[in-house]
């Protein structure tokens, strides 16, 4: 699973999935109910993905209204002021999606639809000379510019993913804090990344800004690698007290998804046949469930973290596997988990199936 990287420190790597495709399908479970994806890629890593991969996907049975983009680094500005080049990736974003509806002559994009939410990167620890960043992410994003993520995901033992490793106790840092407290001058919220051991950075963060919404991506990083490669069971009894204390946060919300994340552990993508639904919902439910528990429905909401988690299964599966956790669910608790909590926390409006 890793491989030798800069300072010594293994990198925990997706490895390409080759697979036996028709044993990956599946057709959609209660294919009426409205989704919002709240959290999407495009790029050329993780075997690539863009607009109309997305678009496909979205098509292919689920009742997919709209989505949010969430930065991973892509399409940065060339030139120009260092801290101004990661509006290259909203501008990016603006462009694509505009092209494919002007591609096809639907209005699939903007307020509803693909990328109807987009959260960018500034580095916050400009202090108060973010705004400069914030501003022109506002103004490229076209009213679709939503929040701020900054990973503070790191680990003393290894490397992961294709955004630079950040720095130690990025989250306490007082310029990063400076720059965060301008969040809510804009009306933003943050995206937050980190691995379970971090929950604690993220609890001083939310309590510091009660005032800005933040979004925990990934039920917060619970890490099956590195020391817990051989004891889950020890990442998950030190996960649950911290994420208790999290939820008396009311700022914060948690996304359901990501564990096709490599950090997670699980060897899905390892296997010729990929996991069915049911599969998946057994996996996953020890670490759904708590989440759901403390955090209520009205504070969750399922994520895709595409393409990132189609290494471990098809678009249709993975919404799939969100609906078999949830049968014993009320209608009202099903509707604020696969959009009405991503609707409010995201500012979105439209709930029409893209088709």
């Amino acid at each position: 699973m890793s491989e030798p990287q800069e300072d010594g420190l293994p990198v925990i790597a997706h490895r390409p999935v080759a697979r036996h495709v028709d044993a990956a399908m599946e057709t959609a479970l209660d294919p009426d109910l409205p989704i919002i994806d709240p959290h999407h890629h495009f790029s050329e890593h993780w075997g690539g993905y863009l607009v109309s991969d997305l678009k496909r996907d979205m098509t292919a049975g689920h009742a997919v209204a709209a989505t949010v983009y969430i930065q991973c680094g892509h399409a940065y500005r060339t030139t120009g002021p260092e801290h101004l080049k990661p509006v290259g990736e909203t501008e990016y974003v603006i462009a694509e999606t505009a092209a494919a509806d002007k591609a096809t002559g639907k209005a699939t994009s903007g307020s509803g639809g693909i990328a109807a939410g987009i959260v960018g990167y500034a580095d916050l620890r400009l202090g108060e000379q973010v705004e400069e960043v914030l501003a022109a992410h506002i103004e490229a994003g076209k009213g679709r510019f939503k929040g701020i993520r900054q990973s503070g995901a790191r680990h003393e033992t290894f490397k992961h993913g294709v955004l630079p490793r950040p720095p130690k106790g990025l989250y306490g840092d007082p310029a990063f804090r400076r720059g965060y407290a301008t969040l809510a001058r804009h009306g933003l919220s943050f995206d937050a990344w980190i691995y379970h051991p971090q929950i604690d950075e993220v609890i001083s963060l939310a309590q510091a800004f009660p005032e800005i919404p933040l979004i925990l991506n990934h039920v917060g990083g619970v890490l099956g690698v590195g020391p817990y490669e051989n004891d889950r069971a020890r990442a998950l009894e030190e996960w649950l007290p911290d994420l208790q204390r999290l939820a008396r946060c009311q700022n914060v919300r948690i996304k359901l998804g990501g564990l096709g994340t490599a950090t997670f552990g699980f060897d899905f993508a390892e296997s010729d046949w990929p996991p069915t639904s049911e599969a998946l919902a057994a996996a996953w439910r020890p670490y759904f469930e708590p989440c759901l528990e403390l955090f209520g429905a009205e504070r969750c909401m399922f994520e895709s973290n595409f393409p990132v988690d189609r290494r471990v299964a098809e678009y249709v599966v993975l919404w799939n596997a969100f609906k078999r956790i949830t049968e014993a669910a009320t209608p009202d608790e099903r509707a604020a988990l696969f959009h009405g909590t991503a609707a409010a926390t995201y500012r979105l409006t439209s709930l029409v199936p893209i088709g």
